[in-house]
Parts: C-alpha cells; structure tokens; sequence
C-alpha cells in the first residue's frame, strides 16, 4: 500500500503577477501541495516519492486529479515538508522523486520548486527526478512564452532526468501506455534532449520494455 499525506483545503491567496497574463497566479515562492506518496510505484521507474503540488490553469477535461486546479489546495509547501521529503528519499529502495499535480511548471510553482530540486540534487545524489507536465517541451524551452518559461525553467530542466510532456486529452486516452495517459503525451529523456538540441523519446516510455530493479 502507499503511504501518503494529503493536505487539507488552506493555503495562500493568488496574487496578480506582473507578467500581465491572466492565466498566471504567481505568489513569489509561495506553493501548496496536496499530497505526498511515500512509496509509489506507479508515476515513474521503481519506488519514488511522489509530490502532488496545488495549481493548473490546463483544466484538462477528464483529469484525474481536478482538486489540484486550485492554487489554494492543501497546505504550504514549506521547510519542514522539504526536510521530511529528503529524509524519505535517502533509503536505497526509494529510487527517486516524481513531481506532478497540479502543474509543476505553473510559475508559482517553479520559483518554489527550483531550490528544492537543487536541495534533492545535492542532499540525495544518485535519486532520479521525474517531472510531470501539462505544458510541452518546446512550450518550456520557448522564451517568449510568459505563461510557463520564467528565469527558473532551463535549471529545472537541468535537474530533471524524465520529462513527461503534454495537457491530457480525452480522445487520446489509451491504457496501455505507459506513464502516460493519452497519446499525445511524451516520456522525455531530458540530458539527452538538451545535449541533443531537440526531444529524445525514453526507453522508459516503450511498450514492453524491461525494466530492472
């Protein structure tokens, strides 16, 4: 069974970011969550933790997860939840992070996830970060794109080893895919991609591979 943590309804109240975007609830550094898995097999390669942050202006018909369109859902994610995070990633069995929602690369969401990222990197070396996101990799590489790139992304990118890419879509739904789940969505393999210059597709996302623990 996984063990988890689910927050309760309080939080931070958005305010207006000066990108001008209507779409953006940019609170400084400030970020909610709504639960924690401490031993997912699901979201990812082997036993992870599991971070389902607060906040995603996708809406995507037939999401999973629609309590965690509001930026306002669960509690803050603060020091002592960042410390409890890393104390349960340095087990051998746990083989890494996945971080999802809620959209991780809102831009609230990055300005408070860039340091923690860099805190797992440092604190737990050799952990493996997942990153799911409704937004599409060349949305995330594009400067000029106000509604998700911000002076965070390209470090975000750099700390993350599986990028899972693209809004949900109902019409595409297909159960056989793995980490997935409508077709248009991609497992990227983000060192590769960025060393490449272009989106190079995980072995991870490949229908019958093997995966060895």
């Amino acid at each position: 069974m996984r063990q988890k943590h689910r927050g309760n309804r309080k939080g931070n109240t958005p305010e207006d970011c000066k990108c001008g975007s209507s779409l953006c609830f940019l609170t400084g550094e400030r970020m909610n969550y709504g639960q924690v898995f401490y031993t997912d097999t699901a979201n990812g390669i082997g036993c992870r933790i599991s971070l389902f942050v607060s906040g995603c202006t996708h809406h995507c018909p037939g999401c999973f997860n629609e309590e965690t369109w509001d930026f306002q859902y669960g509690d803050p994610f603060d020091r002592s939840v960042e410390d409890d995070i890393i104390r349960h990633l340095r087990p051998v069995y746990i083989d890494g992070l996945t971080v999802l929602g809620g959209e991780p690369m809102e831009r609230q969401n990055q300005a408070a996830l860039c340091p923690f990222l860099k805190r797992v990197r440092e604190e737990c070396p050799g952990k493996t970060i997942w990153i799911y996101s409704g937004y599409t990799w060349e949305e995330l590489r594009d400067r000029d794109n106000f509604r998700c790139h911000t002076e965070d992304t390209e470090d975000i990118l750099s700390m993350t080893d599986i990028l899972v890419d693209g809004k949900f879509v109902a019409e595409k739904k297909n159960l056989s895919l793995r980490f997935r789940g409508s077709e248009n969505q991609r497992v990227i393999d983000v060192p590769k991609s960025l060393a490449k210059g272009r989106v190079v597709p995980s072995q991870y996302g490949e229908p019958g591979h093997t995966i060895h623990f």
